[in-house]
C-alpha cells in the first residue's frame, strides 16, 4: 500500500539503497561461501576479484559469469551450494557484513528530511532481512526489494515495485549503489542514482555508466541525495 501523504506536505520522495557494497560489507562471507561451493563440485577455487564484480546480480546469472563453461544444471546446482554455504556461516555465528562507517548518520539525516528509505538488492529476502536485524535497521525501511521475486539488476523491476509500494514518483527517487548495475538499473527506471566509491566496482565505471553523483564517505550520501531530489 502507497505511504500516505498530508495534503499540505512536501511530496514523497524516496532513498532506495543497495545492500552488499553500499550498506554492508559482505565480500569476505560472499567470497568464503563461492569457494565453499566451488570445492564441493571440485571446481579449484574462484577469483575473488571476479566474485566481488559479480556482487549485486542474480545468483545464478552471477555464477553463469563466472562458470561460462558449464551448463545451467550445473550453474543451479553450485547456486544452491553456495546458499548452504552461507547459510552455514550464519548459523555457524562466522558470517560477519559489518555496515560502513557513516551509512547509519545518512539514514538519519534522510529519514529527519522525511525522505523514505529502502532497499533494492541481488540478496534473498530471507538474507536482506537477516542483516538489517542483525543491525537493527529492519524498520528503518518501508520497502523491501530481493531479486529472489522478480527480475534483477540492472533490469528496473525492483525500482518499479518499489515506486508502487511506496506510491513515490521516479522522479522524487534515487538510487544509491556501488555497483554498474545498480546505476544501470536507476538509468532504465528513468531515476537517478549516487555511486558510492567503496563498494565492489570502480569510480570510473560508475561514472561511465551514467551515475548522477559519486560520493566517496558515507556520511556524504544524504547530502548527494538530497541536492538530486531538490533538482
Amino acid at each position: 500500500m502507497p505511504v500516505s501523504s498530508s495534503e499540505n506536505a512536501r511530496p514523497l520522495r524516496l532513498a532506495l539503497f543497495d545492500c552488499d557494497g553500499t550498506l554492508v560489507d559482505s565480500q569476505f562471507a560472499i567470497i568464503d561461501a563461492m569457494t565453499t561451493a566451488w570445492a564441493a563440485h571440485g571446481l579449484g577455487e574462484p577469483d575473488p576479484l571476479e566474485v566481488r564484480r559479480m556482487v549485486g546480480l542474480p545468483l545464478v546469472q552471477a555464477v553463469s559469469q563466472l562458470l561460462p563453461n558449464l551448463d545451467t544444471e550445473r550453474h543451479v546446482a553450485v547456486a544452491e551450494s553456495y546458499k548452504d554455504a552461507f547459510a552455514a556461516l550464519r548459523h555457524r555465528g562466522d558470517l560477519h557484513e559489518p555496515l560502513f562507517p557513516g551509512l547509519r548518520d545518512t539514514l538519519d539525516a534522510l529519514e529527519a528530511e522525511g525522505v523514505l528509505l529502502g532497499v533494492a538488492t541481488g540478496k534473498s529476502r530471507r538474507g536482506l532481512d537477516a542483516v538489517l536485524a542483525h543491525h537493527g535497521l529492519t524498520e528503518r525501511f518501508v520497502t523491501l526489494q530481493t531479486s529472489d521475486i522478480g527480475p534483477g539488476k540492472p533490469h528496473p523491476d525492483m525500482v518499479y515495485r518499489a515506486l508502487a509500494e511506496t506510491g513515490v514518483e521516479a522522479a522524487r527517487t534515487v538510487v544509491i549503489g556501488d555497483t554498474t548495475y545498480d546505476i544501470q538499473m536507476a538509468r532504465n527506471a528513468r531515476v537517478a542514482s549516487v555511486g558510492v566509491s567503496w563498494g565492489y566496482h570502480a569510480v570510473a565505471e560508475l561514472e561511465a555508466a551514467g551515475a548522477d553523483r559519486i560520493v566517496h564517505r558515507g556520511r556524504a550520501v544524504a547530502g548527494a541525495v538530497l541536492d538530486l531530489l531538490h533538482r
